[in-house]
């Protein structure tokens, strides 16, 4: 799948300029940046010559012999072809004008190339073929957007070479898949933009993304999960795809690297293959997110026999020389219960659990070796030890690099670039001035930074709104790790001639320090109607709507700023721009009750960073929290038990109460254990209405919703009501956070 533009020419990205030779970048931005080439990433140096190459059908396209660069030249003239509809010719005369490819040893560096546009020809130049890809490249960005018969190209000098060899993006697929032709876009907007590495995140607790022959089950059990909704989600990539993705990639100068979860993040696997964990019980796959319990099981052999047969087919299909293994977020609890793995810890003489998983990620690594690959992991493979050969890839911060390069490892840095972060908190100048090897230990060891990572996480992230995550972000990170820490306001310049393009490409990218799109949802007990509030990261942002639980599309009604709903049900809202939805849709179930808008009074102070809405009365607004626990929209308290009183203004006959509590055991939030409920005539005086215990099973990883109802045993009249709820109390043993007060997080009181 090539990038093709639209057919409107657009403004040329740069106009006439004049610099000294040889000058660096910086100062040439320094003087001359309102003319500076629009090039993404910047140049290391450029010089504006005289005159102007006129590029039309005419122009001949002279080669070298070898393979590789023929491969290029195919590219380049398939790229003029879709991008602006010109061929060029194989060779032509010797007095006509030419783009040339050449490869010349002067031209120091494996990535280094030089463009030298004059009135005649346009020459491209590099010492190895993959400068070459980059120098055609940077032509394309030369020349202006859109299809035309002739286009005038400035004569300039430009000579360019990377600041970092790893500059990479990681997409994980496993929490949401992504189709192959989104695969195909991405690595075409990398390649267009230099970014050299595509690491593929294809196993994870909530799916397993590669066939593996060996093990089919791993995707038919292992692909699949059953969503909250009761809905059946999932995907996998065939081996035949995983070679047309890679071989795609290496056209376009990029490596692909694939990461296999081990030993934690496994439940998928667990799922398809329970054999595999230490307790051997059936687990389903996760519709969660988290860190889950259930784990490869280290003391025993036929875990190893079966992670080296899915890495053996994982190799064949992967040409780079490294094979990320993860190795982070692997909880040792079912270690610590399980005989083998114990057994295997007094045989190796190991002291602990972080020691055992050293020396799982160690057996790993010669395995691979013997492969002839590197093992990559996060930073987390450095616990318990770790051979100097391996890659650490650094999340957790400084100090984990400085250790890994104290160690002797190499390291790649994604602690700062996690694009699954909002646009509000990681914004495109944050991210663009991010110095990422500024610390001391970097300067030491310069030799060991490989480069850095921008990984996207998907837990809240689909097809749908990737794309509004990684761009312009992407194109910071892009000349961060090519140019190094530059000029921001040039960088914005250059960046706003690139809009247009990706405009045509068709790319759903968001705005530079804002989110897409914020709502705000209240009541006005007044008007007796609910109003949505929208702030939109673009102007020209529609939001499409529907009432009845139906997902928006482009026809459906919409508005821009806010909107007034005066009957319940389910409100969803979609962002739309360009006739494209922009984000995930967001669901808000509306509920009308005898309670609504009605005074609750809490015994205890809410918990001050879960209190709900702050200007709302959140558990009497008629809106139904949302499945993130920070939505706004939850009450939560922190041990203790609470009571909940709600006064409906007059004497009204009532039957039963409702009320959802959340259970995402991970997070520390457990249901109660007791509901009692009382009705009052006057506030002072109770009557015992109904109670019910609850069935907790705090062991339970996966999120759950429980709805108690409480039913009185006849209808009876009375104006205020007293939920009295007891807390689960303190954590099981068993979990981290064990002996701590849990919390218990409650939605809407519905009374009926």
């Amino acid at each position: 799948m090539g990038i093709r533009l639209a057919t409107t020419l657009l403004l040329l990205l740069f106009a006439p300029a004049c610099v000294c030779a040889q000058a660096p970048l910086s100062q040439a931005v320094a003087t001359q940046a309102p003319t500076s080439p629009a090039l993404i990433p910047q140049p290391r140096h450029w010089q504006r010559g005289e005159g102007r190459f006129v590029l039309d059908s005419g122009v001949a396209l002279v080669v070298p012999a070898d393979t590789r660069s023929r491969e290029i030249a195919d590219f380049l003239r398939r790229s003029l072809a879709d991008d602006h509809g010109l061929w060029l010719t194989a060779r032509g005369a010797r007095d006509a004008r030419t783009i040339e490819l050449r490869l010349d040893a002067a031209v120091a560096g494996e990535e280094a190339y030089r463009i030298e546009v004059a009135p005649q020809r346009i020459v491209l130049s590099a010492a190895r073929p993959r400068g070459l890809f980059w120098a055609v490249q940077s032509l394309r960005q030369l020349l202006p957007p859109g299809r035309a018969t002739r286009i005038e190209v400035p004569a300039l000098r430009i000579e360019d070479a990377p600041r970092y060899g790893y500059r990479g993006h990681m997409l994980d697929v496993g929490r949401h898949f992504m189709p192959v032709d989104f695969v195909k876009k991405q690595i075409d907007l990398l390649s267009y933009y230099k970014i050299n590495t595509f690491r593929w995140h294809l196993s994870e607790d909530q799916g397993w993304r590669i066939e593996i022959k060996r093990y089919p089950k791993l995707t038919q059990v292992g692909a699949w999960r059953d969503e909250q909704d009761g809905s059946r989600y999932g995907g996998y990539y065939t081996q035949a795809q995983i070679r047309e993705v890679v071989e795609y990639a290496r056209q376009r100068n990029i490596m692909v690297i694939p990461e296999i979860e081990m030993p934690g993040h496994a439940s998928a696997a667990l799922a398809a293959y329970p054999e595999l964990s230490c307790r051997k019980q059936p687990i389903a796959v996760p519709a969660s997110w988290g860190v889950f319990e259930d784990i490869y099981c280290a003391g025993d052999e036929s875990t190893f026999e079966f992670l080296q047969q899915v890495l053996d087919e994982v190799v064949a299909l992967f040409p780079a020389p490294y094979v990320h293994i993860g190795g982070d977020e692997a909880p040792k609890a079912r270690w610590k219960e399980s005989a083998s793995s114990q057994q295997r810890m007094r045989e190796l003489g190991l002291k602990d659990e972080d020691e055992l998983q050293a020396w799982f990620v160690r057996r790993i690594q010669r395995y691979l070796a013997g492969k002839g690959k590197t093992l990559i992991g996060w930073d987390e493979i450095l616990d318990g030890g770790l051979g100097k050969d391996a890659i650490v890839e650094v999340w957790r911060g400084d100090e984990p690099a400085a250790s890994a390069l104290r160690n002797g490892n190499r390291i790649v840095v994604a602690s700062p670039f996690y694009l699954d972060r909002a646009l509000s908190d990681l914004s495109l100048e944050k991210l663009y001035r991010t110095d990422f090897a500024a610390a001391p230990a970097f300067a030491e060891h310069a030799a060991q930074v490989l480069g850095a990572e921008a990984p996207l996480w998907t837990e809240r992230v689909t097809p749908r709104n990737a794309e509004a995550m990684l761009y312009p972000r992407l194109l910071a990170f892009a000349e961060n790790t090519w140019s190094g820490v530059g000029d921001y306001p040039d960088f914005q310049r250059r960046l706003s001639q690139h809009y247009p393009r990706l405009d045509a490409w068709r790319v759903s990218y968001g705005p530079e320090a804002t989110d897409v799109v914020g709502y705000r949802l209240e009541r006005d007990p007044a008007q007796r109607v609910w109003r949505v509030h929208a702030q939109r990261g673009f102007s020209d942002l529609r939001i499409h709507y529907s009432t009845d639980g139906r997902e928006p599309d482009a026809t459906s009604p919409w508005f821009e700023d806010s909107l007034e709903i005066a009957r319940p049900g389910t409100l969803k809202l979609t962002p739309y721009r360009h006739g494209r939805a922009y984000a995930r849709s967001r669901a808000y179930p509306l509920v009308a009750h005898r309670g609504l808008d009605r005074e609750v009074r809490y015994s205890l102070p809410a918990h001050p960073r879960y209190r709900g809405n702050a200007d709302t009365a959140t558990l009497s607004d008629g809106v139904l929290a949302g499945d993130e626990h920070a939505d706004g929209r939850w009450t939560a308290w922190a041990g203790g038990d609470v009571e909940l009183i709600v006064d409906l203004g007059a004497p009204t006959v009532l039957r039963a109460l409702s009320a959802r509590f959340l259970q995402q055991t991970q997070s520390w939030i457990l249901p109660p254990r007791h509901l009692q409920l009382f009705t009052s005539d006057d506030g002072r005086r109770w009557t015992p209405g109904a109670e019910l215990a609850l069935d907790v099973d705090a062991a339970e990883l996966r999120q759950r919703y429980h709805t108690p109802r409480l039913v009185l045993p006849q209808p009876m009249r009375a104006r205020y009501l007293r939920l009295q709820i007891q807390g689960y109390g303190a954590l099981p043993a068993g979990h981290p956070g064990a002996g701590s007060p849990s919390f218990y997080f409650v939605d809407e009181l519905v009374i009926e």
